[in-house]
């Protein structure tokens, strides 16, 4: 039995989401307003939340950002019926565990909450599960991948990795740490994303008993933990600017620095970082240091979008397929031909986590042996037709184009002919956006 907190405002479908999950032995706490939910959430324990995506005095992610703030970790799952997956992305890099789209599927459901909930399994296990669970593509684009891989790893260089939301930093960073000289140490991943700038630096840096409200032991930090092993930051960007000068010492001087003591702790550490967006960016934005970007910048590795890696999509269904049959009880061993091609087509801004979560989806509401293109969401359906829509082109490829360049100008407009500040608008770097701006002859 879990205890849930919904946020959903339609009283309709929150109280039938209450009966429903009453029934399967959850304790649920129904609330329809933000402010409400903060209140609840300070004062009250959850072990999970359930959090509409528009509400009447705000959005779902407000909550994301308040919870973290407060230190804590609880599971947050975002429901949205706006048929964009785009919005659920942006919830997961905030911090979200899982999104699902409205109208829900019961056993869907019951599927993501129960992933939510098991989420903090050990790290052993996880470890496990990666190796067990991933499948290296064969395109070039992988190919060079790991080689880049096999390259870096057995050094101490600092390494960032750079990918979209989804494309598997994380694993890259396990990857590197296994194939290391240090692969009999601990790996450690913080999710830079998660902590709250009060708690960020007691996470990595430990703290005393008495260091700042609310210390009531000491605490040993994940720099500490982390010895002689890997330290693995994912959204390293989101770190503040104190602490980002903590963690450049640390990196300079090998030494930590608990909060509200006076002694020094030596570390022996590699630190791997991962970033969705071009650290430069926030450099020429002041938000991040340049003399901790070229310490953290000794080697770069650039994880590929899923719809830039040509066949290894195909790999990458089948792959997920047995792996959903297998933890889910089903049998399907095909795809309809409607089905594949939307699949194909489709061009997964959520990237491996996205195409994971879909199949997974896909196989629990196939109850045969072949999946049908109604077990896939409606809105890869809307999103595949809207660039074949009657009066524009059928070439997939020179309407992705063409929305690219549109979307390049507007931004360049908006960003009042600034590169860097449309680069970061866009999510791309400098060096990209010069390189689509000369393609398309943009001025």
């Amino acid at each position: 039995m879990a205890r849930i907190l919904i946020l959903e405002d339609d009283k309709t479908f929150a109280q039938l989401l209450e009966g429903f999950l009453t029934k399967n032995k959850h304790e649920v706490t129904l609330v329809t307003h933000i402010k409400r939910s903060f209140k609840l959430i300070e004062n009250q324990e959850f072990d999970l939340f359930l959090i509409d995506y528009r509400l009447p005095d705000g959005i779902g992610f407000e909550v994301i950002t308040h919870s973290r703030n407060l230190g804590l970790s609880t599971p947050i799952i975002i429901m949205t019926s706006f048929n964009d997956v785009r919005t659920a992305v942006k919830s997961m890099q905030m911090g979200a565990f899982d999104y699902i789209t409205k109208p829900v599927n019961p056993d869907e459901l019951l599927m993501v909450i129960k992933n939510s909930l098991t989420k903090k399994d050990s790290e052993d296990i996880k470890v496990e599960t990666a190796e067990s669970d991933f499948i290296k593509g064969k395109s070039a684009i992988a190919d060079r991948l790991y080689e880049h891989i096999a390259l870096v790893a057995p050094t101490d260089m600092s390494v960032i990795i750079q990918g979209e939301s989804g494309t598997g930093k994380e694993f890259a960073a396990r990857t590197l740490h296994q194939q290391s000289k240090r692969a009999d140490k601990p790996f450690v991943a913080i999710d830079c994303g998660a902590l709250s700038k009060d708690l960020a630096a007691s996470e990595l840096f430990g703290h005393i008993k008495g260091a700042f409200t609310g210390a009531v032991n000491d605490k040993k930090g994940q720099f500490e933990a982390a010895n002689g092993g890997t330290l693995f930051l994912d959204e390293v960007g989101n770190l503040s600017y104190e602490v980002q000068i903590k963690l450049l010492r640390a990196l300079q001087e090998r030494v930590i620095q608990p909060l509200g003591s006076t002694k020094q702790i030596a570390v022996d550490v590699r630190i791997i970082t991962a970033t969705n967006d071009d650290l430069l960016n926030s450099i020429s934005g002041g938000e991040f240091r340049e003399d901790l970007y070229h310490r953290l910048n000794e080697f770069k590795i650039l994880l590929p979008p899923l719809r830039d890696r040509g066949t290894d999509l195909e790999l990458f269904i089948n792959h997920f397929i047995q792996l959903s049959n297998r933890n889910l009880d089903r049998n399907v061993k095909s795809i309809s031909a409607e089905a594949k091609s939307l699949l194909l087509n489709y061009d997964w801004p959520g990237n491996l986590r996205e195409l994971s979560n879909v199949i997974k989806r896909m196989v629990l509401l196939s109850p045969g042996d072949i999946a049908q293109v109604n077990a896939l969401p409606d809105e890869m359906t809307i999103a595949v037709n809207q660039q074949t829509l009657p009066g524009s082109s059928s070439d997939l490829k020179a309407v992705n184009e063409q929305n690219e360049k549109t979307l390049i100008a507007e931004t360049l407009i908006k960003a009042k002919h600034n590169k860097s500040k449309a680069a970061k608008m866009l999510n791309i770097d400098r060096k990209t956006l010069y390189a689509k701006m000369e393609r398309y002859g943009i001025e």
